[in-house]
C-alpha cells in the first residue's frame, strides 16, 4: 500500500500499538541514540519511538522499521516473503516465451502496471515546499548525535538524489551526512556508489554537482534508497512497484536539474564543487559495531531548505547488533532473493542473512544440489552478483536443512564437511567498513560447502575420530596453554565438532602456534574439524557476540591455518583441523599496519543521563544500557584502538 506522507505511517504505526510518543526532553546529543539502543535490543525490536521534546521545532522519529512487523507495515505487505513471489512471478512472466498472439496480448495488462509504477514529475511545488526557508540553516534540525567517538551530529536515514551528467539518469541512495555547519556538511559515498561514480563525471567535465535530500515521506523511499539494484534502474520504480502506486516528483528550488518526492517531510538542495578540497569526516559508529575512521570526502555546499506543514525528523542509529538496519537487511534478503535466482543462480533455494554477521559478513544459502562441484559454482556466481561482492563467509548447504534452524543447519553442515577439501578461500573486493582487510576494500573470503557430497568430491584420506571421544577438551586445553582464557565446548555436546576458544595473544604467529600445539598434542582434537579464536576479552559461550566479533576481525584468506596430523585410530589416514583467527590484528603481533577500529558503546554520563529520567519516559521497565555489556571489551576510550 502507498502512504500518503510520513505523517500517515506515523498515524498507522501508533494504531497498531507500534509507536511510543515521549513527552519528557530528550537531547538529540547521545541520548536519543542511548534510549533507542535500550529499546531496539528490548526484545523483538520494541517499538517505534517519537521524541516530541528535542529542544528543536521538529519532532524526531526513530527505530520505526526495527521489527518485521514495521518492516512489513512500511513496505505494505503481511510477510516479506510475499513481495519476494510477487518479483518471482513477474520474472516468470516477463521471461516466459510468448508463442501467440494471445499470449502477447496477456502481456498488455502488465505493461500497463509497469507504467504505474513510473515516477512521474508533477507541475508546481509539493507538499515537501509547503514551507521554504528563506536562511538554510540545516543545525535548526534536531540532527542526532549517536555516538560519543561520532565526529559529530550526521543525518542518517538522507535519501539522496543525484543525476549522471550525460544521460540525465537518477540515483537515489543513502549516505551518512556529517553536519560541520549552517550550510555545510560532508557526503560519505564510497567510491563504488553510483553517486561517486556520476561525481566522478562532473570533475571529468569540471562542472558542479547538484544533489538534493529527501527526509521522510512514503517509508517506502527510505528503503528503495538502500536496496542493492543494478545501476542505471530508478530506485522510485522499485518504490513505485512496492507500494503499487507511482511516486509523485517536483522540481527543486534551488537545484531545479533534480526532482524529489512531493510528499518528503524535508528536502535539502545545494552542490558538490567538483575542484574542492576535500573535508575531513568521521569517526562514526557503524553498522558493524565498530566505528568506522576519519577519511576525506566531498562537500555538500547546502543552498535550500524547504519542509511540509509540521514535519518530523526521521533518523535512525547503527551499532552493534541487533538494531533496526537489520530488519532493511532482512527486507533485501527476502525481495532480492527472487530476481538472484531467476537469473544467475537457479538452483538456489533461500538464503539468510544471520544479524551477528551484519549483512555482508555472513551469508548462508540452501541450494538445490543435482551434480559434483555446484556448491563452488554458485559460490562463484553469488561473489559475482552486485553487492553480494562484499561477502566475507558464504556457508552453502542442500535442500536436507534448514537455515533458520542455526543448530541444526550447524551439525548439518558439519556432517558433510571435510575442512581439508571443502572450504574454499579467495579474494576480492570489500566493503570499505571491513576494518579486518590488510588493505582498504579488498580482502579474503571463505566459502564452507556444507552441501552433502557425491562420490567426485569426497577425499577418503582425510578422516575423523569418533565424536565419543571429545572427553574433558576444555579442561585440557585450558591446563596446557594459559593463553587461553575461557573455551565454548558446547557446541561438542550437540554433535557440532567445533571449539570457540578467547585467547590472550602476546607474541608474533601466536595463534598459529597455539593452533599448531593444540593439533598436535591433544588427542581429541581428531574428532574436532573447526576451531575459532577470539579475543581475551569475548565470552565465547556468548555466541551471538562472539561470531560478531569473530566475523568482524577476521580475513579468511589470510587468517586461516589448516593443520593435518596422524589419525591416532588409523595410521593409513590423516585428520585435519581447521584454526580461524577471530581476534584483533596489530602492526607489533600481526605486522597489520592499518588503524583497528574501537567497538561502539555509550559514554558513562549518558548512560546516567537516560538512568534518570527513565521514569520520565514512560517506556515501561527500566532496561539497562547494552553498552554496560560491552565495556570490558573496549581497548580504551577512543574511536582508533591504541
Amino acid at each position: 500500500m502507498a502512504y500518503k506522507n510520513q505523517e500517515e505511517f506515523i498515524e498507522a504505526l501508533e494504531k497498531a500499538g507500534e509507536l511510543v510518543r515521549i513527552s519528557a526532553y530528550v537531547d538529540p546529543k547521545l541520548e536519543i541514540a542511548e534510549i533507542t539502543d535500550r529499546i531496539s535490543k528490548s526484545g523483538g525490536g520494541g517499538k517505534a519511538l517519537l521524541f516530541e521534546n528535542t529542544g528543536y521545532d521538529f519532532p524526531v522519529l526513530m527505530n520505526a522499521y526495527g521489527s518485521e512487523k514495521r518492516m512489513c507495515m512500511a513496505l505494505g505487505v503481511k510477510r516479506l516473503d510475499d513481495i519476494a513471489a510477487d518479483i518471482e512471478a513477474l520474472f516468470k512472466m516477463l521471461t516466459k516465451p510468448k508463442e501467440s498472439i494471445l499470449d502477447k496480448l496477456n502481456m498488455l495488462p502488465k505493461l500497463s502496471q509497469f507504467a504505474s509504477w513510473m515516477p512521474k514529475v508533477k507541475q508546481g511545488r509539493g507538499e515537501c515546499q509547503e514551507i521554504v526557508w528563506k536562511n538554510p540553516d540545516i543545525t535548526k534540525l534536531p540532527v542526532i548525535t549517536c555516538w560519543p567517538k561520532d565526529g559529530g551530529p550526521f543525518l542518517t536515514l538522507p535519501i539522496i538524489h543525484t543525476k549522471d551528467p550525460n544521460t540525465g539518469i537518477r540515483n537515489v541512495g543513502m549516505y551518512r551526512m556529517q553536519v560541520f555547519g549552517p550550510q555545510l556538511t560532508a557526503m560519505h559515498w564510497h567510491k563504488h556508489k553510483v553517486s561517486a561514480k556520476h561525481f566522478s563525471e562532473y570533475k571529468k567535465l569540471n562542472k558542479r554537482m547538484p544533489v538534493a535530500v529527501a527526509l521522510g515521506g512514503d517509508p517506502v523511499y527510505a528503503y528503495s534508497a538502500t536496496a542493492p539494484l543494478p545501476e542505471n534502474v530508478d530506485e522510485y520504480m522499485l518504490a513505485g512497484f512496492l507500494r503499487r502506486k507511482k511516486v509523485e516528483l517536483v522540481k527543486c528550488i534551488t537545484q531545479p536539474d533534480l526532482e524529489v518526492p512531493a510528499d518528503a517531510d524535508f528536502i535539502i538542495e545545494g552542490y558538490i564543487e567538483p575542484d574542492e578540497e576535500l573535508i575531513w569526516e568521521g569517526p562514526f559508529g557503524d553498522h558493524t559495531g565498530y566505528y568506522s575512521l576519519p577519511d576525506w570526502y566531498p562537500r555538500f555546499h547546502i543552498t535550500g531548505i524547504t519542509h511540509r506543514k509540521n514535519p518530523v525528523y526521521p533518523a535512525t542509529i547503527v551499532g552493534i547488533p541487533p538494531q533496526e538496519d537489520a530488519w532493511l537487511g532482512k527486507a533485501t534478503e527476502r525481495i532480492f532473493l527472487a530476481p538472484i535466482k531467476m537469473t544467475m543462480v537457479p538452483e538456489i533455494l533461500d538464503m539468510e542473512m544471520p544479524v551477528e554477521g551484519v549483512f555482508h559478513n555472513l551469508v548462508i544459502a540452501k541450494i538445490k544440489k543435482d551434480y559434483a562441484g555446484q556448491g563452488q559454482k554458485v559460490m562463484y556466481a553469488m561473489w559475482g552478483a552486485g553487492q553480494m561482492m562484499f561477502n566475507k563467509i558464504l556457508v552453502l548447504t542442500d535442500e536436507n536443512a534448514d537455515i533458520r534452524n542455526y543448530e541444526q543447519l550447524a551439525r548439518y553442515v558439519f556432517s558433510n564437511l571435510s575442512v581439508a577439501t571443502d572450504v574454499i578461500f579467495s579474494s576480492g573486493p570489500m566493503d570499505v567498513l571491513d576494518h579486518s582487510c590488510s588493505k582498504l576494500g579488498f580482502g579474503g573470503k571463505m566459502c564452507i560447502d556444507g552441501t552433502r557430497k557425491f562420490d567426485e568430491e569426497k577425499d577418503d584420506s582425510i578422516s575423523y575420530a569418533s565424536e565419543n571421544s571429545f572427553g574433558r577438551i576444555d579442561k585440557k586445553i585450558l591446563e596446557k596453554f594459559l593463553e587461553v582464557k575461557n573455551i565454548n565446548a558446547t557446541l561438542l555436546q550437540k554433535n557440532i565438532p567445533c571449539l570457540i576458544l578467547s585467547v590472550e595473544k602476546n607474541r608474533k604467529g601466536h595463534i598459529r602456534n597455539l593452533h599448531e600445539q593444540i593439533c598436535n598434542s591433544i588427542e581429541e582434537i581428531a574428532s574436532i574439524k573447526m576451531i575459532m579464536y577470539v579475543e581475551h576479552t569475548v565470552d565465547p559461550n556468548d555466541l551471538p557476540v562472539a561470531l560478531w566479533r569473530f566475523c568482524n576481525n577476521l580475513d579468511p584468506k589470510r587468517d586461516h591455518m589448516l593443520i593435518e596430523f596422524s589419525n591416532t585410530k588409523d595410521s593409513n589416514k590423516k585428520s585435519a583441523c581447521l584454526g580461524l583467527d577471530g581476534t584483533r590484528k596489530t602492526k607489533e603481533l600481526d605486522d597489520f599496519f592499518r588503524d583497528w577500529p574501537n567497538i561502539i558503546v555509550a559514554d558513562r554520563k549518558t548512560i546516567e543521563s537516560v538512568d534518570a529520567k527513565w521514569d520520565s519516559l514512560q517506556l515501561g521497565s527500566f532496561i539497562p544500557s547494552p553498552s554496560l555489556k560491552f565495556r570490558d571489551q573496549m581497548y580504551g576510550e577512543e574511536a582508533v584502538v591504541g
